[in-house]
């Protein structure tokens, strides 16, 4: 109703609009059937070209994050100005969103994890779960060799997140390194009767390698902070730790120093803008929905989460300002943790 009354582009060309950046914050691109396993996180390849050309037809500035967060300051963004941003930095970006948004000219931010950049294995939590999900509807037996206390109940998301979580515990608990947590999440396949090593071939749930980050980067996508493991420790030492090994790691790869951040998972605490502003990061994006503007703390930025579940109409009417205007629930927390030791 509002966008047949022409609200949207009331809003749009609004100099309300012109004063806030919207930072657009995707996360996979399905390689197969991920956006079906999980739909909030993943969409298919199709969708996201579809979401590029609607950036271009609603004459949408698309800007690179750090220049867009200097216009803003200064005041100077152009209309309907708009940031791209990827968390993770898995390869399913450099096979399907990488090549999508080459072919536009369109600048993005890839927030990348490194651990396994040098580890070309599937991500281990990440992988139990969407290999429990081929399965789903089922209730196995538990072998010995797994650690579990009892049978696997894969008939709801519940008994399968019950296993994953035993999994990661006994990893926790045995001190498993990646490799070793590969070769578990090998034997409950397996077990499962799935075929582990055509989903390693196919890439699926990895990280870009160290080839991949550093041709993006060579080629304009501008590489940043997300943590070398994932994670986000409540010991500001081991926070901090985790900031350097990543702008180490990014540095080595890129030749760049990365001074914005994301929270991995869009976790934070309030302590950690401190710890922030002791490395020299100058962003930080968080996964709470909402537009910038130049009041907003720098270390708090808000974003819009678009997945499969976001229908056109609503990636419209937060391009144009409307969707912010009518926002009731803000916080958009994300469960998409990859924590490494």
């Amino acid at each position: 109703m509002l966008r047949g009354a022409g609200a949207f582009q009331f809003v749009a060309n609004s100099q309300w609009r012109r004063e806030r950046l919207l930072i657009l914050c995707y996360h996979g691109i399905s390689l197969e059937d991920e956006h079906l396993w999980r739909p909030g996180l993943y969409m298919t390849a199709e969708l996201l070209a579809s979401r590029l050309e609607t950036l271009r037809a609603m004459g949408c500035s698309v800007l690179p994050l750090g220049e867009a967060l200097a216009r803003l300051r200064s005041g100077d963004l152009p209309p309907r100005s708009v940031a791209i941003t990827f968390d993770d930095g898995t390869y399913d970006f450099y096979k399907q969103a990488y090549p999508l948004l080459k072919k536009r000219g369109f600048p993005a931010t890839v927030y990348q994890t490194t651990y396994y950049t040098d580890h070309e294995i599937p991500i281990f939590n990440l992988t139990c779960s969407y290999l429990l999900w081929k399965r789903r509807g089922e209730q196995l037996d538990s072998p010995k060799d797994l650690g579990l206390s009892g049978p696997m109940d894969l008939r709801s998301e519940l008994g399968r997140h019950k296993v994953v979580r035993g999994l990661i515990e006994r990893s926790e608990r045995e001190n498993l390194t990646g490799l070793q947590k590969n070769e578990l999440a090998r034997r409950l396949a397996e077990i499962l009767e799935i075929d582990y090593s055509a989903i390693a071939a196919k890439r699926i749930l990895q990280l870009m390698n160290a080839r991949e980050v550093a041709e993006v980067a060579h080629d304009g996508i501008d590489v940043q902070l997300h943590s070398h493991r994932h994670r986000t420790p409540e010991e500001e030492v081991l926070f901090r730790e985790e900031i350097r090994e990543n702008r180490d790691r990014i540095r080595s790869l890129t030749g760049t120093e990365a001074t914005h951040f994301c929270y991995p998972s869009g976790v934070y605490r309030h302590e950690f803008l401190e710890w922030l502003n002791k490395e020299n990061v100058v962003s930080a994006t968080t996964c709470d929905a909402g537009l910038v503007n130049r009041h907003t703390n720098p270390l708090l930025l808000p974003r819009f989460v678009d997945t499969s579940g976001r229908t056109q109409l609503e990636f419209e009417g937060w391009l144009c300002g409307v969707g912010s205007l009518l926002a009731v629930r803000r916080a958009a927390p994300q469960q998409y943790i990859v924590p490494e030791d």
